[in-house]
């Protein structure tokens, strides 16, 4: 199945979103991700040994070494082959999954599927990620354009994006979604793998996630407002000053993680902590607040510009060693401990 032929226009939008991220001046300007208003409980007696800190855990069926995922970036241009290229490798070298970005344009043309290809030939045992938009999936009679984007790039797991915010703002934007949980019930029933549904910056709420749980989801990606502002990407490409009212729009990454994260008491789900975790402290608070995993895409985009995908690797691995150094200093022993009470609201300590 293939859609109507977009594929230049589609390829060209991809590399200029490409080229805004790898600058700063599309992050949110007045909204933080919230993490700023947390600060961790001091434990004088910690006992921890810091040694013993073990960070592996389980992403669905396969194990990991680190409770991060490179969230999903980008596919179906040029420039993307080369990206997801070197993301692979460090994320193979790391033993961390990696999510591929949009595979829209696996359905309108096979030209670029080379571009998402790659990420299994170089990186052949960690998990991968399929990825495909709700403005998309919404034409959908049935799970078969799925089931074949997972195939092409052998993945464990798929994910939906949904980003009513941006479809709203992009120019020749697709925000029709009527029918939306339906077909997502329908593809989680039929896929034998993994759904997760994923927010890009906007941020799910309980009410959300809780009718995307019901609906068979099996993963939640809240990726809250804080970081990269795709309202703002297309603003700029566009130059809408009329919709910069939008530029910040959305619900904080650490509203989000904290409210969906009470939802495990009846629902067995990943819930993934995003959205502006650009360093080790929020991707620590993000654990503490309940994220099983914790993603980042665009500071990663950037070291991997800057540095390659040693940089990558050096940059992440020295993010698990702060975190394990703020684990001690809590008296966390595992990760299950550090999301016991290990935060505190800022306002409570004065």
């Amino acid at each position: 199945m293939f859609m109507p032929d977009k594929s230049n226009a589609i390829a060209k939008r991809k590399k200029e979103h490409i080229e805004l991220c790898l600058t700063d001046r599309v992050t949110f300007k007045d909204k933080s991700n919230g993490f700023d208003k947390y600060d961790f409980v001091h434990y004088a007696i910690t006992e921890v040994v810091s040694d013993e800190i073990i960070l592996k855990r389980k992403f669905f069926k396969k194990e990991i070494n680190y409770p991060f995922l490179i969230s999903c970036m980008t596919g179906g241009s040029d420039k993307s082959e080369d990206i997801n290229a070197r993301l692979a490798a460090a994320a193979q070298n790391l033993k961390i999954p990696l999510g591929v970005g949009s595979q829209r344009q696996a359905l309108v043309n096979p030209k670029f599927n080379s571009s998402y290809k790659i990420i299994r030939r170089n990186a052949p045992s960690i998990p991968i990620l399929g990825n495909i938009g709700a403005a998309q999936v919404v034409k959908f009679d049935d799970a078969k354009p799925v089931k074949k984007l997972a195939d092409l790039i052998e993945a464990d797991a798929m994910v939906i994006h949904v980003n009513p915010l941006q479809e709203l703002i992009q120019d020749k934007g697709e925000p029709y979604f009527k029918g939306l949980l339906k077909i997502i019930e329908k593809i989680a029933k039929n896929i034998n793998i993994p759904l997760i549904v994923k927010e890009v910056g906007a941020g799910i709420s309980k009410e959300a996630a809780e009718r995307l749980l019901n609906a068979g989801v099996k993963g939640i990606d809240v990726a809250g407002a804080g970081g990269t502002s795709w309202a703002g990407v297309e603003i700029l490409r566009n130059n809408w000053d009329d919709k910069n009212y939008f530029w910040d729009w959305g619900l904080p990454t650490s509203y989000c993680i904290g409210t969906v994260n009470t939802l495990k008491k009846k629902h067995s789900f990943l819930l993934i902590g995003s959205g502006g975790i650009n360093n080790p402290v929020d991707a620590a608070k993000a654990l503490a607040l309940g994220a099983d995993i914790v993603a980042s895409a665009r500071v990663i985009l950037q070291r991997l510009d800057k540095s390659g995908p040693e940089g990558v690797v050096q940059m992440l691995t020295g993010w698990s060693e702060v975190i394990k150094d703020i684990m001690f200093l809590t008296g966390a022993k595992n990760l299950k401990e550090f999301k016991k009470n290990k935060l505190i609201r800022k306002e409570q300590l004065y």
